[in-house]
């Protein structure tokens, strides 16, 4: 017998989903920042074993869209909502409400399991803790609840035994013989790395309105050859991702290659330029092109 199963994981901005799917997956495949919105694509982390397949979805946090680039993040999640064999709903312990109330309503009502993780269990006093688990056990009461910490590791094991007794029988979806951890191809990988590094580095609207082009990305016998586009809505964007005589797109290019070398395994050369594309996030054609909108 063998079983396989998407694994699809939802939730609000900033509520552990992606730190979750790395370690779920055992390997980095989802940028982390305390900034919201991180994630902007669904990422699939892929979890072969002997007798079973798990393929995780990384999904964008929940949110009201305010432009077209969030609408189709947002469509990113009604997929995720389509073809899971069981949805793990991820849930800052501290908070009470998801941000769209319609998916509340589909959990409710789907045939689908449930799991509820509790996440950041560590940040709650123990009254509060019991508090929230009695909510969401009213509010889902169809779903198994559990009390995580994906950043200390707390009950994970416990979580990942669940989710393998409720995995369908099946088939592998993915050829095990390939050995994938995820669905996206290294070029997509490293061009996240920078986008997170822009994250860590750039402050207030410099990070929503930024989107990372690969340009070029070729294996040589000793390195890898790395060009990208850092593209941003305004002209006042740009002169900020540069700084001052170039300093702070240089910072940026060596904490992004140190990482992108640790991730590839091998030396970078990284060449890293800015340009304006004005208005990106809310033009249909531009969203296409850059893979958020069908």
């Amino acid at each position: 017998m063998h079983k396989s199963g998407f694994v699809n994981i939802i939730g609000n901005p900033n509520a552990g989903k992606s730190t979750l799917i790395n370690l779920l997956v055992g390997e980095k495949i989802s940028i982390i920042n305390a900034k919201a919105q991180t994630t902007r694509h669904r990422i699939m982390g892929i979890v072969n074993d002997k007798d079973f397949q798990i393929i995780y979805s990384d999904t964008p946090g929940l949110l009201k869209p305010a432009y077209k680039l969030q609408e189709g993040m947002m469509r990113f999640v009604d997929n995720a909502l389509q073809d899971a064999d069981l949805f793990l709903l991820v849930v800052d312990i501290n908070e009470k409400e998801l941000n769209d109330e319609k998916i509340l309503e589909i959990l409710k009502n789907t045939s689908t399991p449930v799991f509820v993780l509790l996440n950041k269990v560590d940040t709650s006093r123990a009254n509060k803790t019991e508090e929230m688990l009695v909510y969401w056990k009213g509010l889902l009461p169809n779903a198994e609840v559990f009390l995580i910490s994906a950043l200390h590791h707390f009950n994970i094991e416990v979580v990942k035994e669940k989710i393998i007794k409720m995995l369908p029988e099946h088939p592998p979806f993915f050829p095990k013989e390939d050995n994938e951890i995820t669905d996206k191809t290294e070029r997509f990988l490293v061009s996240e790395i920078i986008r997170e590094k822009v994250l860590d580095l750039y402050h207030k609207e410099i990070p929503y309105s930024t989107e990372i082009v690969m340009v070029e990305f070729k294996e040589k016998e000793k390195l890898f050859s790395i060009r990208a586009e850092i593209r941003v809505e305004r002209d006042s964007q740009k002169g900020i991702i540069i700084g001052h005589r170039g300093e702070a797109l240089k910072k940026l290019g060596t904490i992004a290659r140190e990482e992108i070398e640790t991730f590839l395994g091998k030396k970078v050369f990284l060449d890293l330029h800015v340009k304006v594309d004005k208005n990106w996030r809310n033009e249909e054609q531009k969203l296409k092109r850059y893979g958020y909108w069908t």
